[in-house]
């Protein structure tokens, strides 16, 4: 990795999912964890994997989604959440990238 951090990975025998975690013990290390992250979640995508695994996207992965997923799709899943959750009270801001 370009950034030198420490990456903790573990995952699960036999599905190929795996989970990574960069380690870092100061604030000022976040822009350089952040650029980490990017990279891991990009190469996930264009080596043919996903960003979500088992686990959903969540608040750390939510603005890559439509890197893999694409525009339309991640635009017909909003219709879907609000088709069911009409109220946005179900997970409010951890699903969806930011409208740009």
């Amino acid at each position: 990795m370009r950034e030198r951090l420490a990456v903790a990975t573990y995952g699960h025998a036999g599905d190929g999912n795996l989970h990574c975690n960069v380690l870092f013990d100061r604030a000022d290390e976040r822009p350089r964890v952040d650029l980490a992250v990017a990279e891991i979640l990009r190469a996930a995508v264009d080596l043919g994997g996903t960003i979500t695994g088992e686990h959903g996207v969540g608040l750390s992965k939510r603005e890559f989604l439509e890197y893999e997923q694409g525009r339309e799709v991640v635009a017909l899943e909003r219709k879907l959440k609000a088709l069911f959750d009409p109220l946005g009270i179900l997970n409010p801001g951890k699903i969806f990238p930011a409208r740009g």
